[in-house]
C-alpha cells in the first residue's frame, strides 16, 4: 500500500502580459467616429486634418510607426464606409449581442462598427479584421471589454455580408421601406421620403439608396477668369484628371487625388466643388434678362464655393456681386474663397431673412437655403443618422422666408434661383408653391422658368420648369433648382 500524497504537477507559468499593439490607422478612423458621436461633428471636417497629423507625426518619427497613403486610404474607407453601412451594422451586432443596442457602450459600438465593416465591407481577410479589431479594442477600451468585442466579431465572421441581410432585414413584399432602410443603411423615413421625390418602383429607389453609399468623385471648379479646365487638367495630369461630365468649369480627380496639394486650389484660381452645385450657379448666370445685368446677390452665401463661381462669371460681364452670409464664422470663409476674384464684390453678414439692403436692387439672386442636407449624403453620410422628421419643420419658415425675400430683392424682370442640396418635397417644390400662392406671407408676383435648357447636355432632369439632380443618374450630389422671375 502506497501511503504517499499523491504528487502535483507543477503550475504553470502565468502568461506574461502582453501590451496591446497601437495600430495608428485604426486608432486614428476611432477616433473619427468618437468625434462625429460624441461633438456631432463632420467626418469631411475632422478627418483631414488628423491625416495630415498623422503624416507629420510620422514623418517627423516621434513614435517610430510610418503612416503612408496607403495608411490615409484604409483610414478613409474605415471611417466613411463604418458611417454609410452604420445603419446595417447595427442590426447585425443588435442579432449578435444579448441586450439592447441602446445599453452599449457607444464607444464599443464604435469599435464593433469598424470590425463589422472590415468582416464585411472590405477584402480584409476574416482572421486579420478580428485580430486588428480586438487589438484596437485593448488599446482604446480595455482588456476587459476587448473580450466582449472578440466574441460579437467571431458571431459576425460566421456568415458574409448577404447572408446576414437574409437574416437582418425583412422581406421586401412584407415592408419594402423597412427593407430598403436595412439593405441600404437609411433610416425608414429617409427612405420614403427620398422615394416620394424620386417617384418609380423599386430599380430606382435602389440604384439611388446604393449610390449614397458610394464614394463620390473629387470635383475640382476652375474659376473663370482666374483658371481654364485645360489648365487645371494639366496641373492635375492626365493620369489624375478627368473633365466634368456636365459642368463646362469642372475636372474630376481619379481616387486618391489630393486637391490640397494643386497650387490652383491653394492660390484660389480652382476649388472643390461638386459638379450638381457648379450647374446650379451656372443655370442662374445664363437666364437672359432684358436690362441691366450689374448686380448680383449671393444670399446664403456660406462656405462660398457658389460665391467664387458666381463673381468670377460676373466678374466676366462687368457685373458684381454681393455675398451675404448671416453666420459671421461662415462669411470669413465666403471672403477667403472670393479672395483675388478679378471683379468686383463685397461680402456682408447679414441676415437673409431681414435684409439690409434695398428691394429691388439686384438683377439675378441665388438663395441655397440651409435645409436638411439629404441630398449629400455621399459626402456626409453621418447626417443620415442625425437629421430627423422634425427638422423639416425647423427649416420650412426660414426657406420661405429667404424665398420671399430674394423676390422681393430682385428688381421686375430679374431672376431668383432657389436651391438647395435636398430632395425632399417639402424642402423644394412645396416651398416655391407656397411663395408663389402667398402662404405664410405675401411675396411678389414672380413666374417659374423653365431650367433644363440651362444646363445643356444633362439628361433625366424631369418634367419642369424646376430640376432635381439625382447621384444614381448624374454623379452629383442631390442638388434641386428653381428658376423665378419677379414679374411685379
Amino acid at each position: 500500500m502506497n501511503d504517499q500524497a499523491p504528487r502535483r504537477r507543477p503550475a504553470r507559468p502565468a502568461k506574461p502580459h502582453r501590451r496591446p499593439k497601437k495600430d495608428p490607422v485604426r486608432i486614428l478612423a476611432f477616433e473619427v467616429l468618437r468625434a462625429v458621436d460624441e461633438r456631432d461633428a463632420y467626418a469631411n471636417l475632422v478627418l483631414p486634418p488628423m491625416l495630415r497629423k498623422a503624416r507629420d507625426k510620422a514623418a517627423a518619427g516621434k513614435d517610430g510607426t510610418a503612416f503612408d497613403a496607403r495608411d490615409a486610404a484604409l483610414a478613409t474607407e474605415l471611417v466613411y464606409g463604418t458611417l454609410r453601412r452604420q445603419g446595417t451594422y447595427d442590426a447585425i451586432i443588435a442579432a449578435c449581442v444579448d441586450r439592447p443596442l441602446r445599453e452599449v457602450d457607444p464607444p464599443v459600438l464604435d469599435v464593433l462598427g469598424l470590425g463589422a465593416h472590415q468582416l464585411l465591407g472590405t477584402r480584409i481577410p476574416s482572421h486579420a479584421a478580428v485580430s486588428a479589431t480586438v487589438e484596437l479594442a485593448r488599446v482604446v477600451l480595455g482588456d476587459g471589454r476587448a473580450k466582449f468585442v472578440n466574441a460579437v466579431l467571431r458571431k459576425i465572421a460566421a456568415d458574409d455580408l448577404d447572408g446576414w441581410l437574409e437574416k437582418v432585414a425583412p422581406p421586401y413584399d412584407a415592408d419594402a421601406e423597412d427593407h430598403l432602410a436595412v439593405v441600404h443603411s437609411h433610416p425608414r423615413w429617409v427612405v420614403s421620403a427620398l422615394w416620394d421625390a424620386l417617384g418609380g418602383g423599386r430599380a430606382g429607389i435602389e440604384d439611388l439608396l446604393e449610390a449614397d453609399n458610394e464614394r463620390p468623385e473629387v470635383t475640382l471648379v476652375a474659376r473663370p477668369g482666374r483658371a481654364t479646365v485645360d489648365e487645371l487638367m494639366a496641373e492635375v495630369g492626365e493620369d489624375s484628371g478627368l473633365p466634368g461630365r456636365w459642368s463646362p468649369y469642372a475636372v474630376r480627380l481619379a481616387e486618391g487625388g489630393e486637391p490640397g496639394a494643386l497650387d490652383s486650389v491653394r492660390d484660389g484660381r480652382a476649388g472643390v466643388q461638386d459638379e450638381g452645385s457648379q450647374l446650379v450657379a451656372v443655370a442662374l448666370a445664363n437666364v437672359p434678362l432684358d436690362g441691366p445685368d450689374q448686380r448680383w446677390l449671393d444670399g446664403c452665401a456660406g462656405p462660398g464655393g457658389k460665391a467664387a463661381l458666381l463673381a468670377a462669371l460676373a466678374a466676366e460681364r462687368g457685373a458684381a456681386l454681393l455675398a451675404s452670409e448671416k453666420q459671421p464664422h461662415r462669411a470669413r470663409l465666403v471672403g477667403r474663397a472670393l479672395a483675388g476674384n478679378p471683379g468686383p464684390y463685397q461680402v456682408i453678414a447679414a441676415d437673409g431673412t431681414r435684409p439690409p439692403w434695398r428691394e429691388g436692387v439686384f438683377d439675378r439672386v441665388l438663395v441655397d437655403v440651409p435645409c436638411t442636407g439629404l441630398g449629400a449624403l455621399r459626402r456626409r453620410p453621418e447626417a443620415r443618422w442625425r437629421r430627423r422628421p422634425e427638422d423639416l419643420e425647423g427649416f420650412a419658415p426660414l426657406q420661405r422666408g429667404l424665398l420671399r425675400e430674394a423676390l422681393r430683392s430682385v428688381r421686375v424682370g430679374g431672376v431668383v434661383g432657389y436651391a438647395t442640396c435636398s430632395p425632399h418635397l417639402a424642402e423644394t417644390r412645396a416651398v416655391v408653391d407656397d411663395v408663389l400662392k402667398g402662404r405664410g406671407g405675401p411675396a411678389p408676383g414672380a413666374e417659374l422658368i423653365d431650367a433644363r435648357p440651362l444646363m445643356p447636355g444633362v439628361p433625366a432632369l424631369g418634367d419642369g420648369p424646376d430640376v432635381q439632380l439625382w447621384p444614381h443618374l448624374h454623379g452629383t450630389d442631390a442638388m434641386y433648382l428653381a428658376l423665378l422671375r419677379r414679374t411685379d
